[in-house]
């Protein structure tokens, strides 16, 4: 069993437009999105106090935007 990253699958869907959902419930997911984009602001000021190791993985994985 697969774990998920930031998106579950179904808001993978919603965000995408791959799934037929009203506005109303795609602003509900988007919003939900917001909020753990925030807790992830939390985490990583832990993982980068705590575990540079795994800061420095997540850093490099989110940063690598560049190729």
């Amino acid at each position: 069993m697969a774990r998920r990253a930031l998106l579950t699958d179904r808001e993978r869907e919603i965000i995408t437009g791959e799934a037929d959902v009203s506005d109303d419930y795609r602003y509900r997911v988007v919003s939900r999105v917001r909020n753990k984009i925030v807790r992830l602001e939390e985490d990583v000021v832990i993982l980068e106090q705590y575990r540079p190791d795994l800061y420095n993985e997540l850093q490099e994985t989110v940063c690598d935007t560049q190729e």
